[in-house]
């Protein structure tokens, strides 16, 4: 299908309908990854039973299929289906579009409604994103029960010492969300993993949507301390990024950002707030472990090794960079630069 003249208002319909596979939030990655947009209406006897949302970008020379893919910022995309429909079905007949169609040699492709049966036999290698998630149906006063004693005090602490919570509208956000997020990495000896233009481009497509929260967190003087970026849709609001000024961290504001998101989204409908990935911290929310299967699958074996090698070198190079920062910062600050 011609992305530019689908009817996304239809597609939005679909009960299984993540942020993520948004017009706003393909228009996002598009723009970060240099990527191509792809759409397809599955059909099953004549009639159409769902759609399939990608993108498609080069990698070494390499046509790559993304549903979604590592980098992206987007733990997964995949299918919308009407009741009943076959993911396995569905992913068997986006293989072929992806090989004889398109003409790609490597595709990925992860779905909040997969199992790990729908790829594994039709031939997909099964990886996973590994998350965790919080049940919003419940109640506001058990999800507060339901965080560890530590943590509530931190939420209560957070109140007490004049810590406010806004919403932010402004794409000078997207600045103060990323000098405070070098500052997180630092922390770790490292550097982010992306750069300040795709916080820049996620606020100006999504914002505008109603479909992103982003939150400010001041101190008693107006300060701001630390930032959140929440998008939601339908079922589903998403933990995208937080960070916050290592010095103002003893007077909690992390722990408030998420307590106000959680309850943002909760008033909105959502009914699942996934933690965007797998860190021992955010277990101190009551949330609970969650896999989404991941499914790879090259036409030839050498791709799939180029892919491993490829990320290991990502990871090599962010610690080099984050070494190199922090080597650096000393100097800089005995000669005032900035």
């Amino acid at each position: 299908m011609d992305p530019e003249a689908a009817d996304w208002t239809r597609l939005d319909g679909f009960a299984d309908r993540t942020v993520f596979q948004t017009r706003e939030w393909l228009h996002f990655i598009r723009e970060t990854q240099r990527a191509k947009i792809v759409l397809c209406e599955l059909e099953e006897g004549g009639e159409a039973v769902g759609y399939f949302t990608g993108l498609i970008v080069s990698r070494f020379g390499l046509k790559v299929l993304g549903s979604s893919f590592p980098g992206w910022t987007t733990p997964y995309m995949g299918f919308n289906l009407v009741p009943g429909a076959s993911r396995k079905a569905a992913l068997a007949a986006i293989e072929r579009t992806a090989w004889d169609t398109w003409k790609c040699l490597h595709m990925e492709v992860s779905d909040p409604f997969f199992s790990l049966d729908d790829g594994s036999e039709i031939g997909f290698t099964s990886e996973a994103f590994e998350t965790y998630r919080t049940d919003l149906t419940e109640t506001e006063d058990s999800l507060f029960g339901k965080m560890s004693s530590a943590c509530r005090r931190c939420v209560r602490k957070a109140e007490k010492s004049g810590v406010t919570i806004e919403e932010a509208h402004d794409l000078d956000f997207a600045d103060e969300f990323y000098e405070q997020l070098k500052d997180v990495f630092a922390k770790q000896g490292l550097v982010p993993t992306y750069g300040v233009e795709r916080v820049r481009s996620l606020v100006r497509n999504l914002e505008p949507t109603g479909r992103i929260l982003l939150v400010r967190a001041r101190d008693s003087e107006g300060k701001c301390i630390a930032t959140g970026i929440f998008p939601g849709f339908n079922k589903f609001a998403e933990f995208w990024g937080n960070a916050s000024w290592r010095s103002s961290q003893i007077l909690r504001p992390n722990e408030a950002i998420h307590w106000y998101a959680m309850r943002y989204w909760k008033r909105r409908g959502a009914e699942i707030y996934d933690w965007g990935g797998e860190r021992p911290y955010k277990e101190k929310y009551g949330c609970v472990p969650h896999s989404v299967p991941w499914f790879t699958k090259s036409r030839y074996a050498f791709i799939s090794t180029l892919r491993t090698q490829a990320r290991a070198v990502f990871e090599r190079k962010q610690r080099l960079q984050g070494w190199w920062q922090s080597r650096r910062k000393p100097a800089e600050d005995q000669t005032g630069a900035t």
